[in-house]
């Protein structure tokens, strides 16, 4: 398979991190990456990451070259893609946050690359896959859109939790880690809660969430409602889940049902331990539930609760639908 990254930011950044972690024969091979920035400040932010730590290894660069333990990726400045020969590109994961309109999302297509995998939700593609929940949709649709974080954490868990005694109605509240779309400092935002210092409040706010379910599970579409509140923390977020089933339950055996379906999981897992946000930093599942948390009040009423590290379990499904799509 072979990749090129658009925007290297949190994700582009993190994305790369995984690629240069997997073995020689893992079968991918990124061909380049793009982004405005300079390469000199762009190789600074790779080296040197405030949430996962340094990089392991060798960082430097040479003439429009990211030079990683000695492996030459070259590195493109523009605005673009469009100026940017993507021929032999298999998938372009384009990371930049702006492709949401159909001709920025086409840009990469119109450069040669095969199909393009947005991260993040966007009205320009032509599909939205969440691993473990749609992605036999998938078929050969060629700007594909890799949801929200927090979709890719919910939509599994609903799905496997429909599939055990069935959904009437759900809210979920995410409880999500600050975001560069908030100030440090209070600054105007068209949503006045918003607008201020990410880093001192709890802020309630909204979550893209609930709609992407709607779109990737349209049979429940309707009955999950949700909401956010981002939180004075730097990494690794949280779903809290409250669910009216259609089938009455008895608590045993509805988690045990609950963990067997987690244990068969290739993105979702289950803890037993009393951990906490910074335990799961660096986890690949797209949502690990706490088995502490799990409980019911009454026959039909249960409230799940799992943590996901919103950068780098969402950024191994940007890896995990490029290759389906590939």
């Amino acid at each position: 398979m072979r990749l090129a990254i658009n925007g290297f930011g949190r994700i582009g950044r993190t994305i790369l991190r995984q690629i240069l972690a997997l073995p020689a024969d893992a079968g991918i091979e990124l061909l380049g990456v793009n982004d405005i920035a300079p390469l000199g400040a762009c190789a600074y932010l790779f080296q040197y990451d405030s949430t996962f730590g340094p990089y392991p290894g060798r960082v430097e660069t040479a003439p429009e070259t990211l030079v990683v333990d000695g492996r030459y990726i070259p590195f493109t400045h523009s605005d673009d893609l469009k100026r940017i020969d993507l021929s032999g590109v298999d998938v372009l994961l384009d990371c930049t946050g702006v492709a949401r309109s159909s001709d920025v999302a086409r840009r990469g297509l119109d450069a040669g690359a095969r199909k393009v995998l947005i991260s993040g939700p966007s009205p320009a593609a032509e599909l939205t896959v969440v691993l473990g929940a749609n992605e036999d949709q998938l078929g050969d649709a060629r700007i594909v859109s890799n949801a929200s974080c927090t979709t890719n954490g919910l939509a599994p868990l609903i799905k496997v939790i429909h599939g055990i005694a069935g959904i009437e109605t759900a809210h979920m509240t995410t409880i999500h880690c600050y975001t560069n779309s908030q100030p440090m400092v209070d600054a105007p935002r068209g949503n006045l809660a918003r607008s201020r210092a990410g880093a001192l409040s709890m802020v309630p706010t909204t979550t893209s969430a609930t709609h992407l379910v709607n779109e990737v599970l349209p049979e429940l579409a309707g009955r999950i409602s949700g909401a956010a509140v981002r939180v004075p923390s730097a990494s690794v977020s949280a779903v809290d889940l409250v669910i009216q089933l259609a089938q009455d339950c008895r608590e045993d055996a509805f988690v045990s049902a609950l963990r067997a379906a987690i244990d068969a999981s290739p993105i979702l897992g289950w803890t037993d331990q009393p951990l906490v946000s910074s335990d799961l930093r660096a986890r690949p599942e797209s949502l690990v539930l706490a088995g502490p948390e799990t409980r019911m009040t009454g026959p039909r009423q249960v409230r799940v609760f799992g943590w996901y590290d919103n950068e780098w379990g969402f950024s191994a499904r940007m890896l995990d639908v490029a290759r389906l799509m590939a």
